[in-house]
């Protein structure tokens, strides 16, 4: 008997068979759907962030902000301040703000981060700003922390004090502590310039040199800080420990004097 031959398998069978798998699981439309549908989907879910975002702002800001963000004699007007500045004052819990004064005081936020996305959102759709940073434009690791040091005493310590402690301000203004303050808040202040901070953009520092300040506050301004010196009387300087050792150490020792004397005639007399 003759062995009958094998079939040999058409070309295309292969190509046949992988178009009826990706079918079946939903492979085909994505393999071959316009590029245009992702940029829509994420077209809607930017409307729909921007839509939450007014509902928010309606309730919560547009007393002082104005309905469409124009500005109040309560409130600066918020067209073209970016998403990075409603990160920045509603991440920190400076906005809402509780009640009018020299200077808005950070608190514990009112808005879940979720929520501030929200806010940032409609905010950025009635101007273009400053967007708020990635993690990897604000993230301290690998960053130059000397340099960062140096860029700080330049351009921040006349009002931040060097190592960040905070300072006062002229007509019940201030600098605020930047202890433990996050990155990315660190950054998104210079790039804004909130209240009395001048901003600076990215053309006047540059991205690298935001991060190696942030980096050097994170260094030398946190609780993971050691200070071998001892307590560092709020960071001022040794001007201010010298006058504390003047003050108060020649103060015990000449209150230690008078009680000796005090002593000496006592016995005498006795």
């Amino acid at each position: 008997m003759k062995k009958l031959s094998a079939r040999r398998r058409h070309p295309l069978a292969a190509l046949v068979v992988l178009i009826f798998a990706l079918a079946a699981t939903g492979g085909l439309h994505a393999a071959f759907a316009p590029a245009g549908e992702a940029k829509a989907d994420q077209s809607s879910s930017q409307s729909l962030a921007i839509e939450e975002g007014k509902r928010l702002y309606d309730v919560g800001c547009s007393s002082c902000h104005g309905t469409g963000g124009q500005g109040t004699s309560d409130g600066p007007s918020l067209v073209g301040v970016g998403s990075a500045a409603v990160d920045f004052q509603v991440g920190t819990g400076r906005m809402p703000a509780q009640q009018p004064g020299a200077q808005v005081p950070k608190k514990k936020k009112v808005y879940s981060e979720h929520e501030v996305d929200q806010l940032a959102a409609y905010v950025a759709s009635l101007g273009s700003g400053p967007i708020k940073p990635t993690k990897s434009q604000y993230d301290p690791s690998g960053a130059d922390i000397a340099n960062g040091g140096q860029l700080f005493r330049s351009n921040c310590a006349q009002c931040h004090n060097f190592t960040g402690e905070g300072g006062a301000l002229t007509h019940g203004k201030y600098a605020p502590s930047l202890s433990d303050v996050d990155p990315k808040h660190v950054y998104e202040a210079m790039q804004t310039g909130p209240q009395n901070m001048p901003s600076f953009p990215d053309k006047v520092m540059p991205e690298q040199e935001k991060r190696d300040i942030a980096a050097y506050l994170k260094t030398v301004n946190s609780k993971e800080s050691d200070s071998p010196g001892g307590y560092k009387l709020g960071g001022i300087g040794p001007v201010v420990e010298g006058l504390f050792a003047w003050i108060f150490g020649l103060g015990v020792l000449i209150l230690v004097a008078i009680w000796v004397a005090a002593r000496t005639a006592k016995a005498k007399k006795s």
